[in-house]
């Protein structure tokens, strides 16, 4: 989308199941699925950090290696048609900011006499045994404008009793201002009942904030939850046969 810099980096979307304790006997299942207005308690926007940044001036593996031995690490600024900065970034603030403000913390970096560029997280490259980080890359970009990132969805509130909330997007596709992005999208489930099922255009977004993701994708769906007794005999007798196996066995 022409004036929106994407800085989204590919995350899984993994499923959150919420068991809320069901009754004997579960409610029946809602047939038809009732819309959702999901509440957003208060707009709390991603931190800005400042990081001291140096210019690298060797590249290849064994500089990249030796940066790194000197507590940096390897980094790249690119965006808005300028050339590429290779930049050392300090090893220990940076895995400071991703651990406590995220990938979409807004980074103002002082590069030496270059003066201070704005930027987000566009990937971090983490060793695949160590666990440390071995490069970053970095988007350019400019007060006012709007990016295109992934923020987390977060659910609360308890749904009815006897029903089981599937969490089925961990984060959402969201575009806003550079210095605005939210840290958080809030999914309220209180006293919804079985069979409600909440999509990405049910999510209320912050002021300035539009939604990048599909706006039917499914985002939080609330379904019975079984029994006690289901449970128990889920687990001890294994799972019954389709009505088409009883069949075939009574031919």
């Amino acid at each position: 989308m022409p004036g929106v810099i994407d800085a989204a980096a590919g995350m899984p979307h993994a499923v959150v199941i919420f068991a809320h304790p069901p009754s004997e006997v579960a409610a029946p299942l809602h047939q038809a699925t009732r819309p959702h207005r999901c509440s957003f308690k208060e707009c709390t926007t991603v931190s800005e950090v400042r990081l001291a940044a140096e210019p690298r001036t060797e590249f290849g593996k064994g500089a990249a290696r030796r940066t790194r031995r000197a507590g940096k690490i390897p980094a790249v600024l690119y965006g808005h048609g300028s050339d590429p900065k290779h930049l050392a970034l300090p090893a220990l603030e940076f895995a400071r900011v991703v651990r406590e403000h995220g990938q979409n913390a807004v980074l103002t970096l002082d590069i030496d006499s270059s003066g201070t560029e704005l930027a987000l997280t566009k990937t971090v490259t983490t060793h695949p045994i160590k666990n440390y980080i071995e490069h970053v890359d970095l988007l350019l970009v400019r007060s006012g404008e709007k990016v295109s990132v992934e923020v987390p969805v977060v659910v609360h509130g308890d749904a009815a009793s006897g029903t089981l909330v599937n969490q089925e997007m961990s984060t959402v596709l969201i575009e806003a201002e550079a210095l605005h992005i939210p840290d958080q999208i809030e999914v309220s489930v209180q006293g919804i009942e079985a069979g409600t099922q909440i999509v990405a255009s049910q999510l209320t977004l912050p002021e300035g904030v539009t939604l990048g993701a599909d706006p039917d994708a499914l985002v939080v769906n609330v379904v019975v939850a079984p029994t006690q007794a289901q449970m128990e005999g889920e687990t001890e007798g294994g799972a019954e046969p389709t009505e088409d196996a009883a069949t075939d066995d009574e031919g």
